[in-house]
């Protein structure tokens, strides 16, 4: 018979601790660590896996290489972030505001499954089957023979799915209202939430079905639970969107079977949520060529180039601090590069207020943006507008110079294929030359600052 042993569970960030305590030593919030009763049972630690002692079989590092089969959705952007397609046995983690269509893409994902005659279980802890039916109706998704389940209890789905042949691809929405009776919890505080994603992900290794496991996320866009469930799953992809655009984008953060930082972007629609082929065509839509401080960034999302634009606008500050407002971008990069402007450069800004967008919604992380954006500020603030035809990219170093980045010839053949003639950037290498295309290479971001400058001086003589 399982052993019950008491813990106290901090219900903010799971650390564990010996007593109660007002505060949690590990996350430091307040009233937030409960007493919980734990069995050696599901979601058990080392000691329960044990069976008589029995070693482990060594083998040699070199041997047979087994290829990870891969059940394919169908849907080219769903496949693209998970490395080609659901890997059988693999546990995924979907994570994203409510609303913002989780459940819509796994339903149509499911769906596009079955019809290709997979079997496919759609679990589901928040909606009763009616309301499921109803939504794919909605959909034009009524006819698939996915099958349906309305339960929360983790023994009872798992006694469920066991029986019968095993699925191809299981759902489980969502594990936060996931409970198990080896936890004595209420549904989606910390223990419950592990305890169920780890029995779920064990399924997974031992039946080859893979799970995906959606999951809500917290005011700080973290997946509400313990961390440890993001370290459990074999992939983590976050559904990212703004309700005042219509395109969506799924971003895989986590992958062991295929590239991070991958995006797939799809468009909401009355029929669901519909691919989005090229990217970079839809993010500079109704842009407007001849407005000054925009600047359009050629990135790297994963392994797909995407063109963005990138607005920044400059204006005199009433105030005597002077307002910083970033919406798509680092807050922190954009200190860094107004300090490279006005200590290597020369350009007096820091005493205006400065408004930076990555138009579209489309948030940006890699520091190849830093080109766009110093060229976006200048263009603001000498009302120079920059060449219409003409991409940006490169990293700009404290020392005011112009590094180079990678993937320079992915940047370069999307930009001329969606008809630019120009492309900025620092130093390429050999391989990273195209020819059809004119590339202006910089080292120093003076020279590009000098360039913009000159232009806005010949246009206002003009």
């Amino acid at each position: 018979m399982a052993r019950t042993k008491t813990s106290y569970v901090c219900q903010a960030c799971g650390a564990v601790s010996p007593r109660w305590l007002g505060r949690c030593e590990s996350c430091g919030e307040w009233n937030t660590i409960v007493e919980e009763l734990v069995d050696s049972g599901v979601g058990a630690g080392p000691k329960s896996a044990i069976a008589g002692g029995r070693p482990v079989e060594l083998v040699p590092l070199a041997g047979e290489i087994e290829t990870a089969a891969r059940v394919v959705s169908g849907i080219a952007e769903l496949d693209r972030v998970t490395g080609g397609g659901f890997v059988v046995g693999s546990a995924v983690l979907v994570g994203g505001d409510p609303g913002i269509g989780k459940s819509t893409l796994l339903l149509q994902g499911a769906a596009a499954l079955a019809n290709s005659g997979k079997r496919v279980v759609y679990v589901s802890g928040e909606e009763a089957v009616a309301q499921i039916r109803l939504r794919a109706q909605r959909l034009g998704l009524a006819d698939s023979p996915v099958l349906l389940a309305s339960e929360t209890n983790v023994e009872i789905i798992l006694a469920t799915l066991q029986k019968g042949p095993p699925p191809d691809l299981v759902i489980i929405d969502s594990i936060q209202t996931l409970w198990t009776d080896r936890v004595e919890s209420a549904p989606g505080t910390v223990t419950q939430v592990r305890t169920s994603a780890q029995a779920l992900t064990r399924f997974a290794k031992k039946s080859g079905a893979c799970v995906v496991l959606v999951g809500h996320v917290t005011k700080d866009g973290q997946i509400a639970g313990p961390r440890v469930v993001e370290h459990m799953v074999d992939a983590v992809l976050y559904f990212e969107g703004d309700s005042s655009h219509t395109f969506r984008i799924l971003r895989g953060v986590k992958n062991r079977y295929g590239a991070t930082d991958e995006i797939g972007v799809f468009e909401m629609s009355t029929q669901g949520l519909q691919e989005v082929a090229n990217p970079s065509s839809l993010f500079l839509d109704q842009r407007d060529k001849s407005a000054t401080g925009s600047a359009v960034f050629a990135g790297m999302e994963g392994t797909r180039p995407v063109l963005c634009e990138i607005q920044a606008l400059v204006a005199p500050s009433p105030l005597g601090t002077p307002r910083r407002a970033v919406v798509g971008w680092d807050s922190s990069r954009l200190s860094m590069v107004l300090a490279v402007l006005e200590t290597r450069c020369g350009v007096r800004i820091g005493a205006n207020d400065i408004y930076l967008n990555v138009a579209g919604g489309l948030k940006i992380s890699e520091p190849a943006a830093d080109l766009a954006v110093a060229a976006a500020l200048i263009s603001s603030l000498t009302g120079a507008p920059l060449p219409p035809d003409a991409v940006f990219f490169g990293e700009i170093s404290l020392a005011g110079g112009v590094r180079p980045v990678v993937h320079g010839a992915l940047r370069i053949r999307e930009a001329q294929k969606l008809g630019f003639k120009a492309a900025v950037t620092g130093r390429l290498s050999a391989a990273d030359a195209i020819t059809g295309i004119r590339v202006s290479e910089y080292s120093e971001l003076a020279e590009l600052i000098g360039r913009i400058a000159a232009s806005g001086q010949r246009q206002a003589a003009e």
